[in-house]
């Protein structure tokens, strides 16, 4: 069973609103495709819903490291999230 991690509701909150932006960027392209818009409109929304897809990203980790490996109940712990963490950044960079 995966690890759970209780965000609180304000938490919740930012990371859906979040999620909410590039799921409407996204339906934005599709529909800037389905209307034949300019290449470059398309592209530069594609830009936005990745620039907007890394700040999400960016805020999972940074919770993930306040919360979850500094907040782990023992060293233990610690350092196995840590290693978690680790090996999905190397995937995030690629």
């Amino acid at each position: 069973m995966p690890d759970l991690h209780i965000h609180s509701e304000e938490e919740k909150k930012s990371l859906k609103l979040r999620v909410r932006k590039v799921a409407g960027q996204l339906a934005a392209i599709e529909r800037m495709i389905d209307d034949d818009r300019d290449c470059t409109e398309v592209l530069t929304q594609v830009v936005s819903a990745r620039k907007a897809l890394k700040a999400f990203a960016e805020l999972v980790i940074r919770l993930h490291a306040e919360q979850c490996i500094e907040g782990a109940s023992n060293r233990t712990e610690g350092q196995r999230k840590l290693r978690q963490l680790l090996l999905v950044l190397q995937r995030y960079v690629e």
